[in-house]
């Protein structure tokens, strides 16, 4: 290792009241679901063993993502090294419109995320986008299978996802949680999630995760992928700063993704690293510092898309 690499040190925060110390820098493996894109399964191999010998130790997956095969690829780049990662996985969201929320599904998804992922035990599972099942169902039979689960030891802590942050909130005020993974509501075009679910996440000592720094691929050269929900104006924002920041040499995802490690409560921001290329550039991050006059720059070209959200869900908060 060069000793460029080695000044390069990974920092770790504690997840909430858990015993987990995880990466402030999380593998997000929804890219190797060729979610946005298809991608070289052998370079994504070795980025993933990359990013564990430079002490990225936090993995977060589901089986929504790319139909169980994010979870395929994940557990056959782990062999031999999991007991060096924090390994997350999640349930109840299966495909586009593919939920189940119930106990007996809880269970058997368990189960088969075990298999797939080549392991006997989860350091933390979670609900995935719970704003799409039934919240009572979620509050009074969800969690508490998952309960269940923790008491047997196959999986360390639970959690839940999602995207309306007041409703995540609502959930774990009602039926406690050890994390919550927000996503889309923490980034340089939205700081929501800071309004009412930091506050009360951080009252309660609830292991805060954060993804979609880069608002779901919005915040880069190339832009957002077709299916992205967000309005016209938040994708005009965004290139309009990407241009802003080209004329100055500058990089706009570089920018938004250090932002995000710099949030205060925030354990682990998940980034998509499914090329070492992107682990190097990510990990460089480590040693970067944030302008605060170049982000007040920024956002005055991105104003007209700032803190645009859309409807997810059932319910509406």
């Amino acid at each position: 290792m060069s000793a460029n690499a080695k000044n390069q040190a990974m920092e770790y925060r504690k997840l909430g009241k858990t015993e987990l110390l995880v990466s402030l820098i999380g593998y997000g493996a929804s890219p190797l679901g060729d979610v946005y894109g298809a991608i070289d399964s052998r370079e994504a191999e070795m980025a993933a063993h990359l990013a564990i010998d430079r002490g990225v130790n936090f993995f977060d997956v589901s089986p929504y993502y790319g139909l169980n095969l994010a979870e395929e690829r994940l557990g056959q780049y782990l062999l031999g090294r999991r007991e060096k990662v924090i390994l997350a996985t999640k349930c109840g969201r299966y495909g586009l419109s593919d939920f189940d929320f119930s106990a007996k599904r809880v269970v058997t998804s368990l189960e088969e995320s075990l298999r797939r992922l080549k392991t006997d035990y989860l350091d933390l599972f979670q609900a995935h986008d719970v704003e799409f099942g039934d919240v009572s169902q979620v509050i009074h039979e969800t969690i508490p299978a998952m309960r269940k689960l923790q008491e047997q030891g196959k999986v360390r802590y639970i959690g839940i996802t999602g995207y309306p942050p007041k409703l995540l909130a609502r959930i774990a005020g009602q039926a406690p949680v050890d994390t919550i993974l927000s996503y889309c509501h923490y980034n340089l075009l939205v700081t929501d999630m800071d309004e009412v679910l930091t506050p009360f996440a951080e009252s309660q000592e609830i292991g805060l995760i954060n993804a979609s720094a880069l608002h779901m691929g919005v915040l880069t050269e190339r832009g957002g992928p077709d299916w992205h929900p967000a309005p016209p104006v938040v994708h005009e924002a965004s290139r309009n700063a990407v241009e802003f920041c080209r004329k100055r040499g500058l990089n706009l995802s570089k920018i938004a993704l250090r932002f995000c490690l710099d949030h205060p409560y925030v354990s682990s921001t998940l980034i998509g690293m499914p090329t070492r290329a992107n682990v190097q550039a990510n990990l460089a991050l480590l040693r970067e510092k944030t302008d605060p006059e170049l982000i007040r720059e920024i956002l005055a070209v991105m104003a007209p898309g700032l803190n645009c959200v859309w409807p997810s869900g059932r319910t509406a908060e």
